[in-house]
């Protein structure tokens, strides 16, 4: 669906299944250079389990006007700002990599509107490869294939992904390809310069925090740090995923979140 933020056009998907606010709310939060359509599993399989799905492109991504917030608090506060359009007045919010420092930023802000959160891919900190953002800043080619490594890794690699007809490192990378020019080096940047810890300590809500075995951009070491500062967090550890694990694995990341968020 298509509406306001802001003043700005917004684009939200909604899982297939009309959006009903008296339901539970979960919004589905994507990461840097990426947009709703990372979710698309997921998104899919909780609208169809009882819960009323938002999955937005962030502004400056896919369908949603730009320019992109340059700060990780800039996005959050356009994800309250989505909330209060809509409606809403209590949500439970996932994201993924930089999507995970948004939806965490949402709950130390606004406790009382974030009743559930799940972070994957996150990390207690999450800097970015200098190679990486300088490649980001000049638009070079070389950022998408720093990515790409980075984050399928290990036998991900090999291919046999869960969902039949899906190239998941392919989709990944034509997503880069449309974020290169517009909106990728800003979110690198937003994701490198932003503090969780802090932020984490503050977080009163039930979290959930996934990480894969074999990510190396944000290792299962430093998600499993960022849990502990979270308090009462429940830490998942998924065997044999990269980074991109919510492409590449999205059978697990689907049965955690649905024992999280429909108990």
């Amino acid at each position: 669906m298509r509406l306001e933020v802001l003043g700005k056009g917004a684009f939200v998907h909604d899982g297939g299944v009309r959006f009903d606010s008296s339901k539970p709310v979960a919004v589905l939060l994507h990461g840097a250079g990426s947009d709703h359509t990372l979710w698309s599993h997921q998104s899919r399989y909780l609208a169809h389990r009882g819960l009323a799905v938002l999955v937005p492109d962030l502004p400056g991504h896919g369908r949603s006007d730009g320019p992109a917030p340059a700060t990780i608090p800039g996005f959050a506060g356009w994800v309250a700002a989505l909330l209060d359009e809509l409606g809403v007045g209590q949500a439970s919010l996932v994201g993924h990599s930089m999507g995970s420092f948004v939806a965490l930023e949402c709950a130390a802000s606004h406790p009382d509107r974030v009743t559930r959160v799940a972070l994957v891919s996150s990390s207690a900190q999450m800097r970015v490869h200098p190679d990486l953002q300088g490649a980001a800043d000049r638009a070079d080619s070389l950022a998408i294939e720093l990515m790409v490594g980075w984050s399928f890794t290990g036998p991900r690699r090999l291919g046999g992904y869960a969902t039949p007809g899906i190239w998941a490192e392919g989709g990944f990378r034509r997503l880069l390809e449309d974020a290169l020019p517009v909106s990728l080096a800003g979110d690198l940047r937003a994701c490198s310069e932003y503090q969780p810890l802090p932020k984490a300590a503050q977080v009163r809500c039930p979290a959930l925090v996934i990480s894969g075995s074999h990510d190396v951009m944000t290792p299962a070491s430093a998600g499993r740090s960022l849990a502990s500062a979270i308090a009462g967090s429940r830490f998942e550890i998924i065997e044999g995923a990269g980074h991109s694990v919510v492409f590449a694995d999205p059978d697990p990341v689907r049965r955690h979140l649905e024992a999280f968020l429909i108990p």
